[in-house]
């Protein structure tokens, strides 16, 4: 019989495997994403009922749905390296506690969005997910080197949801947050991909280096953030932000362009890598831009 001290280790190893299938770290982006598009939606502060129901409600189904990408993708993971230490490819989770996991979490998460949120947010939300864990996961990921194209539908989503809860409605402008995001995530994942194309290879994926070449994913890179960069001032020409957004989005696209030219025109593994983990800094730093500027006018008008 194990002792107290035991028990609550072994209890606390189990909860840390269930946390790494929800990918925290991808989900914390969402998150902030989707608050981002709460805040966004209204002049003063979101009704906390709103935000607290909505948070947690989009965080849960979003973390239900990487649990699912896990146990679909289980023996992909395996066979590469930064992915062969999560808890499935290790044998440390069972697919079946997966399943039962991305269930509860779903599950109260869609419940939380339907009774305390608006059925809109909810069903949106259910269809995230479906994009995500189904035909992103289960159709796109293993059969087309487009999969980041199309798949990122799924993932441009939390802003659109964040508005969608306060407001009960998706305007023009939520859909322009997603548009950004929509037009940052193949850059984004391309340049993971070129630095990964051996392992995805290995795991039969087909991203687009394997399919099309280093040299050919280098270009698109660049070309799809200057494409980025295009769609980031939109806000700026519709007069949906000031000043303060203008400023810096212009220093923030200044400096991705010039890791995107190097990824095409100087490449390496490790300004690839670079160029990946600023990204995600330069998405974090794009939207708090966006809200700092959207209480900016609030208040100094």
């Amino acid at each position: 019989m194990k002792s107290p001290e035991l028990a609550l280790l072994s209890t606390t190893h189990r909860l840390q495997q269930y946390l790494q299938l929800t990918k925290p770290r991808v989900i914390s982006l969402i998150v902030f994403c989707a608050v981002i598009g709460m805040f966004m939606a209204v002049p003063g502060m979101v009704p906390m009922r709103i935000l607290w129901a909505g948070t947690i409600g989009i965080g849960l189904v979003a973390a239900a749905a990487a649990a699912v990408n896990c146990l679909i993708e289980q023996k992909i993971d395996a066979k590469m390296a930064r992915t062969r230490g999560r808890p499935l490819p290790r044998g440390e989770v069972q697919s079946l506690e997966t399943l039962m996991v991305s269930g509860v979490l779903g599950g109260v998460g869609l419940s939380l969005l339907y009774w305390q949120v608006n059925p809109l947010t909810m069903w949106l939300t259910l269809a995230t997910f479906v994009g995500y864990a189904i035909i992103y996961t289960v159709l796109l990921k293993p059969n087309t080197s487009q999969n980041i194209v199309i798949g990122g539908a799924s993932g441009a989503m939390p802003p659109v949801l964040g508005w969608a809860a306060v407001t009960n409605t998706t305007p023009p402008e939520a859909w322009l947050l997603f548009l950004i995001i929509f037009v940052w995530t193949p850059p984004h994942f391309w340049t993971l991909a070129l630095y990964r194309a051996k392992e995805y290879a290995a795991a039969g994926v087909p991203m687009l280096p394997v399919t099309h070449g280093a040299a050919y994913t280098r270009r698109h890179v660049f070309l799809y953030t200057i494409g980025l960069t295009i769609i980031t001032l939109v806000p700026v020409a519709i007069h949906m932000t000031s000043w303060f957004y203008f400023a810096s989005v212009i220093i923030l696209d200044a400096i991705y362009l010039g890791y995107s030219w190097l990824v095409w025109r100087a490449y390496s593994d490790d300004i690839a890598k670079k160029s990946f983990r600023w990204s995600i800094i330069y998405l974090s730093l794009l939207f708090a831009a966006l809200l700092i500027d959207h209480y900016l006018q609030v208040y100094l008008a």
